[in-house]
């Protein structure tokens, strides 16, 4: 083989000085086994030091190329390298390139890490992918539930009538943590209670997600972390047809309809993509009280998203997405919302899209991208007990507490990105940018003296420096200036990644970044609870101020390869520091419930570790997993309910928590999934009012595993060129489901914990194109 490769080189050497003078262009289109185009692609002639990359279209072009036979290599991320040799004997030369996939898939391309996109494993800040191939395999039917299955994020149930979510990362509660539609934040405080739901999982192509204070680039309520949802783009024609049904604990039904259709033209340059999804829920009970714990929902959407190549160098893409839910829970009745004993009725409408508009110029070295972004909701609502007084009972029957909800959010900017390939010597891609988002929020009930009224606005400008300053090292620096209008002065944001690729399977990583979060209401704060036999609110502090936050993380990366198995673990450190952290004390009562103020608390402080194993034996067999420990504490002890003792810890921040998922593959046929989510303890404020809980108290939940499995086998009709899937399954297998929940109209709505679901059997079928 030595021998072999030293006459090759010896033969292209004198080929290449007999034709000493003469030169030629090599040019073609790279695609994979279903002759989809391959974009970013390296193609390089190592011996002659000339390498390009592939346009969207998977174009490529080598110029300058001496006669004479040489030596092509072509890499790219996911695919098996290819080398060939080819003779340039004239001026043009035509080579297409097939690539196949090769057995793991580590090396994705990301873009939420530095706004470019840049491979998994050259990136210095740590992006996790969950893809939707994988939260086909999990049985999720929203975003809410796939996002379980990613380390260090938890998601949780914070409500017992309307089941409102909210994500955590890294021992962060929901607010501290930014969730984009497509790089954007269009995720409005009030679609953040329940809009983690209302996502449909066949909208998604794949999910990334940014840990700690390195997503602080993307500005306010970026300190946990960012969350970027990218939805489905076309890619190649076909459909999917896909029905399920799931029996909740043998008691409740569930009904899910969804499809897919890809339309992509001869030539590549423009698709259109459209889904729709259908979802009807019933009522679940889980304690024979005749009031829900899982609410009856309705929900129906569609959206489309379409791509135009305008030439080699100029792209558009639209998307535009419809979300209708109707939602209820309570008292388990036909009879209107306002004349049931306790319940929370919700309609939403919900319209959401983007354009991004990206044009390349100096050669594939500069880009700009112009964007804009919205999200537009109207909820009507109730939120009611009915009242045991009879004068009571009179205002309630001729005032009842209806409410109407508005918001809108818009955002737009641009994005230049400018590769100067000589910085010292180096390789560095500068990107800048400024954008200006505006969030408009309308809660009011007039029955409850209740109104949100809340318009932020917020330019932000950003700057950052890619710079590979050595041979293994990478240094990501840069800052972010927010003006926002609830702040006297602008905040500025420095972040600093570094990556030092130890070999090209290990890679050290090293951040810090600053953040913020404004004084303004954020989801949960536009929650309003029963507790007590009353409705419990939450108002901002006059003297509210903004919180701020410092963010340290380091993690080791490392991967074990042979030619049928991979292995490999990351291990990652995390630190926070909160100043004038955000807290929730009671105040006190009105003649409706209790109420809640958000006020600046002391410092606080949230460290930990998140450990992340992988391994993958011949596309087979395949396991993933993440654990965490971590702490979350005030300096400070915080009072929640009168009457108990302060604490310093965070509620509803369990110190441990993790997930496995354990699938296999044995052919093309079959797939079988198992999966767990663990949580550990954590404290939880009990207002008390309830008959089996009479008497405010601060709970120590026990820890809870969550155990699911599916299987599935796939049938080809190669006459219709279609293929059947057909699969069934169990959730939450060993019914770990909470069984101390409060009874009756007088309940805590906020004392829930556990799974989402207590044990659901369920089986479906799918129709899609091959």
């Amino acid at each position: 083989m030595i021998r072999f490769r030293i006459l090759l080189i010896t033969a292209c050497l004198l080929i290449g000085f007999i034709s000493f003078g003469q030169s030629g262009t090599v040019a073609g289109k790279i695609y994979d086994s279903n002759g989809l185009p391959l974009k970013s692609v390296s193609i390089a002639i190592p011996l002659l030091k000339i390498s390009t990359r592939s346009n969207d279209l998977g174009k490529y072009t080598l110029k300058n190329i001496p006669y004479g036979a040489w030596e092509v290599e072509v890499k790219h991320i996911g695919f098996s390298n290819y080398r060939d040799s080819i003779m340039i004997d004239r001026e043009f030369v035509a080579k297409d390139i097939p690539l196949d996939r090769s057995i793991f898939l580590l090396d994705e391309i990301v873009v939420t890490g530095t706004k470019t996109f840049k491979r998994k494993t050259e990136s210095p800040v740590i992006v996790n992918i969950l893809d939707s191939r994988t939260l086909g395999n999990l049985q999720v039917c929203n975003l809410s539930e796939g996002l379980k299955f990613q380390p260090g994020l938890r998601v949780e149930t914070d409500c017992q009538t309307c089941n409102y979510t909210q994500l955590r990362m890294n021992g962060l509660q929901g607010g501290y943590s930014q969730i984009l539609i497509n790089g954007r934040p269009i995720f409005s405080p009030l679609m953040g209670l329940y809009g983690m739901e209302q996502l449909p999982v066949n909208m998604i192509e794949k999910i990334e997600v940014v840990r700690g204070g390195g997503s602080s680039l993307y500005g306010s309520s970026a300190i946990g972390g960012t969350v970027n949802v990218i939805t489905k783009l076309p890619k190649q024609s076909g459909y999917e047809v896909n029905s399920f049904y799931q029996s909740i604990d043998g008691k409740t039904n569930d009904f899910n309809l969804s499809g897919n259709a890809t339309l992509v033209n001869d030539k590549g340059n423009a698709g259109t993509s459209f889904f729709f999804n259908k979802r009807d829920r019933g009522f679940y009970d889980a304690n024979g009280d005749n009031f829900s714990e899982i609410p009856k929902i309705e929900n129906t959407s569609l959206g489309i998203n379409s791509f135009y190549q305008f030439s080699e160098n100029q792209k558009l893409e639209i998307s535009l997405s419809n979300l209708n839910e109707y939602r209820f829970g309570g008292e388990m009745t036909k009879k209107p919302a306002y004349l049931t004993r306790q319940s929370e009725e919700r309609t939403h409408k919900i319209w959401m899209g983007s354009a991004d508009y990206q044009i390349n110029f100096n050669q594939d070295k500069s880009a700009i991208i112009l964007y804009t972004a919205f999200q537009n909701t109207n909820r009507k609502h109730y939120t009611g007990i009915f009242p045991d007084n009879p004068e009571e009972i009179e205002n309630h029957l001729k005032n009842p507490p209806y409410g109407d909800s508005k918001t809108t959010t818009l955002q737009g900017g641009f994005q230049l990105n400018h590769q100067i390939s000589n910085f010292l010597n180096r390789r560095n891609v500068l990107t800048i940018g400024s954008e200006y988002a505006s969030d408009k929020v309308y809660d009011e009930i007039p029955s409850y003296n209740y109104l949100v009224d809340q318009h932020t606005k917020d330019w932000g400008s950003f700057f950052q420096s890619d710079w590979d300053f050595a041979d293994k090292f990478n240094l990501l620096s840069g800052v972010r200036v927010d003006k926002h209008n609830l702040l006297d002065k602008m905040i500025v944001s420095p972040r600093v990644a570094l990556l030092y690729k130890h070999a090209a399977n290990t890679q050290f990583r090293l951040s810090y970044g600053t953040g913020f979060r404004a004084p303004q209401a954020f989801d949960t704060d536009l929650h309003i609870a029963f507790a007590g036999g009353g409705v419990s609110r939450v108002q901002l502090a006059p003297d509210l101020r903004e919180e701020r936050s410092k963010s340290l993380s380091s993690s080791v990366n490392y991967d074990k390869a042979a030619e049928k198995w991979i292995a490999g673990f990351t291990l990652e450190g995390f630190y926070t520091q909160l100043s004038n952290a955000f807290v929730l004390e009671e105040i006190g009562t009105d003649d409706f419930g209790k109420v809640f103020e958000k006020r600046n608390g002391n410092n606080a402080k949230v460290a930990g570790g998140t450990l992340e194993l992988r391994a993958n034996y011949n596309k087979k067999v395949q396991l993933e997993t993440g654990f965490t420990l971590q702490q979350s504490k005030y300096e400070n002890p915080v009072s929640y309910l009168e009457g108990v003792d302060a604490t310093r810890s965070f509620l509803r921040t369990p110190d441990e928590y993790g997930f496995a998922n354990f699938n296999i593959t044995p052919d093309k046929r079959w797939t079988i999934n198992l999966n767990y989510v663990y949580t550990g303890k954590m404290k939880i404020a009990h207002a008390g009012g309830a008959d089996n809980f009479p008497e405010d108290q601060m709970v120590h939940t026990k820890a809870f595993s969550e155990v699911n499995s599916k299987v599935s086998h796939a049938f080809s009709i190669s006459k219709f060129k279609n293929v059947i899937e057909v699969y069934g399954g169990v959730k939450n297998i060993f019914n770990a489901y909470q069984h101390d929940f409060d009874t009756g109209k007088n309940r805590d709505s906020n004392y829930i914990y556990g799974p989402n679901m207590p044990r659901t059997f369920f089986f479906g079928i799918k129709i899609k194109t091959p």
